[in-house]
């Protein structure tokens, strides 16, 4: 049975791959991904085949790589962060059941929740849940739900896709749903252009957070009740009497 991979190369730098991810994209014949995280592959897979489609391609960019593994090569899809969290993963599954000949494989990835609390301190150190503010698949009247029953719940929250060209209120519009929930005084923060020379944090207040300029690259942080914000990092505590 012929092997599938589907790789989360975490932010794309190579030295937030993990080990088994550069493996697997050494072996590979041809690597298939969105154009812009076959950009963030450094000079040594240059020589690689590569494969894309464009935006709102996902399900032609799964099938190529089935297409391309029926004629024997070794195929890995790549996708940024991990590509079980809003990525790749679930729709491979799906289509590979009209290709019971191939194993699909799994190679995990850091997803932006995790790569952007590193940087600004600690905002997941407990219970916590995260939500895409993107509507294209999900209606909005269910991440409005997802976000009050996230506040009600006390869960720390990590935001992806919170703006975009269309989506320019999304985020003020979310910060609007949690201020009915939660104070206006919660800790905050967001990280732009995560694990890149261009990296920039800011830790706020979810009344500041609401009129923040953000887009697609940056990841939003919500505290829960016990965040704060300490030295300029942002640190959800998770109970231990100091």
């Amino acid at each position: 049975m012929s092997t599938i991979y589907v790789v989360g190369m975490g932010p794309g730098r190579e030295d937030m791959m993990t080990a088994l991810a550069l493996d697997v994209l050494r072996k590979a014949d041809v690597i298939i991904g969105y154009p812009v995280y076959l950009d963030l592959l450094g000079e040594e897979f240059s020589q690689k085949e590569f494969l894309s489609t464009p935006m709102r391609k996902e399900t032609e960019r799964c099938r190529m790589c089935f297409e391309e593994a029926e004629k024997g090569k070794q195929v890995a899809m790549i996708c940024s962060g991990d590509a079980g969290v809003y990525g790749m993963a679930s729709l491979m599954f799906e289509l590979g059941q009209e290709h019971p000949g191939f194993d699909i494989r799994i190679i995990p990835g850091i997803t932006a929740a995790n790569s952007g609390a590193a940087v600004l301190g600690a905002p997941l150190n407990h219970d916590y849940c995260v939500i895409s503010l993107s509507d294209l698949l999900t209606p909005w009247e269910k991440i409005e739900k997802r976000l009050r029953m996230a506040a009600r719940g006390g869960f720390a929250i990590a935001l992806y896709n919170p703006s975009s060209h269309r989506r320019k209120d999304y985020l003020q519009r979310a910060c609007d749903i949690l201020l009915e929930e939660i104070p206006g005084t919660t800790a905050c923060g967001y990280v732009r252009n995560i694990g890149r020379d261009e990296t920039q944090a800011v830790t706020c207040t979810l009344s500041q957070l609401r009129d923040a300029q953000v887009d697609m690259f940056t990841t939003v942080f919500i505290g829960n009740p016990e965040t704060v914000i300490m030295d300029g990092r942002l640190v959800t505590p998770r109970g231990y009497k100091v």
